[in-house]
Formats: C-alpha cells, sequence, structure tokens
C-alpha cells in the first residue's frame, strides 16, 4: 500500500431527506420528512469511506467546505485532517462544538476507509472491542397517528399508530419489545403536564417491571417542577434526562434528586465538563460522537467521565444505519458504558441507505458489525432516492415549532412550560 494511494481524491456530500413519523417533543413535532447527509469520501486507490451527518443548511455549508481542504490528505492522518477542517471553518464558525459536527462526520469516513484498506473493523481501530454487542433503548415517544392533511398534501399514516396516554405509550413499549427485544426504555417527555407523564412512566413500570426506564422532557420543567416529578418517580426511574435547563438549574435539582440527572443538552462540548462537574449537575453524560468530534474524541470522553464518576449512556437523534454503525463500534469500545444507548433507529430504518443484513436490532442490541470497516454498504438506488425525495421537498432545514404552529396556529414554544 502506496502513501499516494491512501490520499484522499474527492469528499462526495449528498444531503438526503427520508420519512419521520409524527413524534411529539417539547419543541412541538417532527414533520413528515427528516433530514441528514451522506458522506463518500473518496481514496486515489478507489477506497470509499462513509460518514453520516444531521442535515440542515449550516451543516451542508460546512462539510462542503471540509470537502475542500480534506483532497490530497492522507485518510490515515485524521489528526492533521479534523485540524484542516477545524481550521478552514474557524473564521465563520467560532464554537468548537458547532465545528465538531463536520469534524466528526469526516473522521468516521476516514475510518470507515482505514478499517477497509487494513480488512478490520472500526472498533479495532478504537483499541478493541470490550463487547459483541451493544444494548439500545426502545426510544418511546407520544405521537399522533398520522400527519395530519396539510396545504393540499394529503394525511400520512404510519404503522406505529397513536399513544398519548399511559395505555397508548405502553402499548408502543410492547411493539418495541415485541419486534426488536428492547429491555430497558425511554419516554420522551415535555408534552403533557407532568402529572400525565408520571401516570406513563408507573404505567410502564408496572407493564415492564425491574427493567430500566428514563424520562426526557428536553427543559420543559422549571427546578420546582424538576424536584416534583423526581420525588414523584423515585424508584421508577434509572435517570431522569435534562428536566430543567442548563447547569445551574441542573445542578438546583440534583442537590435533592433522588436518582441520577443525565443530559445532552447542557453538557455538549468539552469546556462544559469541568463546570457541571465541579456543582454535580450530572451524573449521566449521554455520548453522541456528531457533536464530540468523532469516535476517536468519544473513546476519550469516556475515559474523562470515568476519571470523575460519570457514568455513560448515549444520545441519538433521526438517523440512519451508517449513524447506528458508528454508534455501535464505538460503544462497543467504551468499557464503561453504564446504561443501554438511546436509538431512533426502529422509526427510521425503512428508508435505511445501507444494504440490509449488516445491523440487526434482536434482543434490543446490536452486534458489532465484523466486515472491515464499518461493515456496512451503501445501497446508491436508495441514496440517490433520498437525495431526490430532499430535492423536490425543497426542505432544507428542521423545524418542530413550525410545523406544530402550521397544523395548531395557536402553539406557543415555551421552556420551561411547566
Amino acid at each position: 500500500m502506496s502513501t499516494s494511494d491512501t490520499r484522499v481524491r474527492e469528499l462526495i456530500i449528498t444531503p438526503i431527506a427520508f420519512h419521520d413519523p409524527p413524534l411529539l417533543n417539547s419543541n412541538g413535532v417532527h414533520e413528515p420528512l427528516a433530514l441528514r447527509i451522506v458522506l463518500q469520501l473518496v481514496l486515489e486507490d478507489g477506497t470509499v469511506g462513509l460518514g453520516e451527518s444531521p442535515g440542515g443548511t449550516a451543516r451542508l455549508d460546512r462539510l462542503q467546505a471540509a470537502a475542500k481542504v480534506v483532497v490530497g490528505m492522507d485518510v490515515f492522518d485524521t489528526t492533521a485532517v479534523a485540524a484542516a477542517i477545524d481550521s478552514a471553518l474557524l473564521p465563520t464558525v467560532p464554537s468548537s462544538h458547532e465545528r465538531g459536527w463536520t469534524t466528526s462526520a469526516v473522521e468516521v469516513a476516514c475510518l470507515d476507509a482505514q478499517g477497509k484498506l487494513l480488512g478490520r473493523p472500526v472498533v479495532d481501530l478504537l483499541g478493541g472491542a470490550v463487547r459483541d454487542s451493544v444494548p439500545f433503548a426502545a426510544y418511546l415517544f407520544y405521537k399522533w397517528a398520522e400527519h395530519p392533511a396539510l396545504d393540499g398534501r394529503p394525511a400520512v399514516r404510519d404503522e406505529w399508530g397513536e399513544a398519548l396516554d399511559p395505555d397508548g405509550i405502553v402499548a408502543q413499549a410492547r411493539l418495541m419489545q415485541e419486534r426488536y427485544g428492547f429491555r430497558s426504555f425511554k419516554l420522551k417527555g415535555g408534552v403533557f403536564p407532568p402529572d400525565e407523564e408520571i401516570a406513563a412512566i408507573k404505567a410502564l413500570a408496572e407493564a415492564f417491571p425491574g427493567q430500566p426506564l428514563r424520562l426526557d422532557p428536553n427543559t420543559a420543567w422549571t427546578v420546582e417542577t424538576s424536584r416534583y416529578v423526581a420525588r414523584e418517580l423515585d424508584g421508577a426511574l434509572e435517570y431522569l434526562e435534562d428536566p430543567t435547563k442548563g447547569i445551574a438549574g441542573m445542578a438546583e435539582v440534583a442537590g435533592d434528586s433522588p436518582m441520577p440527572l443525565a443530559t445532552n443538552m447542557c453538557v455538549i462540548a468539552w469546556e462544559h465538563l469541568r463546570p457541571a462537574v465541579e456543582v454535580n449537575a450530572i451524573q449521566v453524560l449521554l455520548t453522541d460522537h456528531h457533536y464530540w468530534g468523532g469516535l476517536r474524541r468519544t473513546r476519550e470522553l469516556a475515559a474523562v467521565c470515568e476519571a470523575f464518576g460519570l457514568t455513560l449512556s448515549m444520545h441519538s437523534n433521526s438517523h440512519l444505519g451508517i449513524s447506528l454503525a458508528a454508534m455501535t463500534h464505538v460503544a462497543a469500545a467504551i468499557p464503561n458504558l453504564d446504561h443501554s444507548c438511546d436509538t431512533h433507529y426502529p422509526w427510521n430504518s425503512a428508508d435505511d441507505v445501507i444494504v440490509p443484513g449488516a445491523l440487526e436490532l434482536r434482543d434490543g442490541e446490536v452486534g458489532v458489525p465484523t466486515g472491515p470497516g464499518l461493515g456496512v454498504e451503501l445501497n446508491h438506488d436508495v441514496l440517490e432516492r433520498l437525495h431526490r425525495l430532499y430535492v423536490d421537498s425543497g426542505m432544507r432545514d428542521r423545524d418542530d415549532t413550525g410545523y406544530m404552529r402550521r397544523i395548531q396556529p395557536g402553539y406557543e414554544r415555551r421552556l420551561p412550560r411547566w
């Protein structure tokens, strides 16, 4: 293998749209389409490394800027690649967190290509697997039965049906468990008054005795409401995620919470770690390689959390199989993965851009792909179809609140709401 063969010839950036159910959250409701970006890092010898990023105009622009600076760089020099991207973005993107979204997506593609060149899975490039499969939690949502008819578009139903009360949430959880064998459950809250969501968690605890539960209202509550919910659900939750806004607010709740507090909102960059630890604002950190700078940085983050006594889970947003494969590889390489990981994959897998067979949710876990690199293969026909859907839809950015207002004109986005 010559050095010239391992240099980047081009980075192909493809924005896509895929179908998403009407999932409710503290900001509103998911639109009928979700956005993602697929990366193909092509080396001089023809090897292609895959990456995946959240979509949107800003992230697309940044990835296109990155594509210009990585050409000619050695795919094994991932530190230099990240530095070059960081430098290219720095004048216009001062936030290290925002730059991290871009470097992460490119780093995953680099690691996928490295693994293919070496004939080794990505997990081996991260130090080796400490587990052969990674546990995931069922991600439960309050949801409508359909996207309502709007602006001449007919209603769009989905197979999951309505879930707007405790019975609906329990039925959704049973279906998730039946299909995928999940052994832990997370409910996206912040949608209904706290007592209604407390009732849903208690119904889940009764339906799935002894199985870990968690609740995430995405900062919909005040400090006092957060304390109230924590008291009411003492013994029912393994942790409460982002009940209120900011490190200071979380620290107030943590001071007398009977359960650990988790976040993927107030600690999302390296500079947030020290102030959060100093006031004991969180006890569980939800990692996410997409915004912590990649797989290697996530592995480093896990070691830092171990030093400070923070336990780990993993955050998820609407994603497809390239991201799931990357999540699985890095989670398999982290010794101190203390809780099952989040994943939206059951909601979106029907539109996956990878060839079926490499990834499977079974018994609540995903086996670590054993093929070279990420161990997944791009389905180019599906990629083209989803890119065409993106182009034809005219949708360029996610707007849960704006979509909700089109359906319920009086809807007001207020955080905290209760």
